[in-house]
């Protein structure tokens, strides 16, 4: 039988009541996130979006000093993020709570901004009324995304969102609709082999070229120096 939880070095993440478990791309992701803010002491705050297990602002809470707000929709993924803060050695500083961000009345706004989306836009959903909220963006469309990142981010933060390639041009267009400049993209494909099958975003309110970079998670088989070098305090076997 599987494993129902993930260990990583520092904390563990249960996942058997999650309708998101953990993947690669995200612990990739969350590692990114967090080499970007590393020793940034200018980072007090942090505001992760759509939760989910916890994995994302446990991540964060691991390299930064900063005082973590996640927001999650589903009470299952909330009780269990619940479950994994409360066995980590953040749980002092990272606060979960389960509301709807598109009607939740904040009361600060935030230094920074991180969010895993619903992926897919109009695309054939399966029976799991859980996991379509989770992968599909009938809960929280990009157009909303964007509207609450514009309204909570303060005016020198910046924000960060992991998308499938096939949403990059819709990004593009919906941040400029809201005066968001996307400052940094980093295309992530599986091996050298592969296409790209995710896209990683840094954003601010500040205009600026966009950045572009490529990661391969394999080389030759064995996991690139890139991703070593960011999964490297987190992976329990690297």
């Amino acid at each position: 039988m599987a494993n129902t939880y993930f260990q990583f070095k520092q904390f563990i993440i249960h996942q058997d009541q999650c309708s998101m478990k953990v993947t690669t791309d995200a612990s990739l992701f969350g590692a990114w996130v967090s080499s970007c803010l590393e020793n940034k002491n200018s980072v007090k705050t942090i505001l992760d979006i759509g939760s989910g297990t916890g994995l994302l602002s446990l991540m964060l809470a691991q390299k930064t000093k900063s005082e973590i707000t996640g927001i999650e929709l589903q009470v299952s993924d909330y009780e269990q993020s619940i479950q994994n803060i409360n066995g980590s050695p953040w749980n002092h500083r990272v606060h979960v709570f389960n509301a709807d961000v598109k009607t939740y009345c904040f009361g600060n706004k935030y230094d920074t901004i991180i969010c895993n989306p619903p992926f897919y836009e109009n695309d054939l959903k399966g029976p799991s009324a859980e996991k379509n909220t989770a992968h599909h963006d009938n809960s929280l469309k990009l157009n909303e995304l964007l509207q609450i990142i514009f309204r909570q981010l303060n005016p020198d933060g910046r924000f960060f969102m992991l998308l499938p390639p096939k949403r990059e041009e819709q990004l593009m267009r919906l941040a400029e609709n809201h005066a968001l400049s996307i400052d940094q993209i980093v295309r992530v494909k599986q091996t050298e082999k592969h296409g790209f099958f995710r896209i990683m975003i840094e954003g601010s309110f500040e205009k600026s070229e966009t950045l572009e970079k490529v990661i391969t998670i394999k080389e030759n088989g064995q996991y690139s120096a890139t991703f070593t070098g960011l999964l490297i305090d987190y992976y329990l076997h690297l």
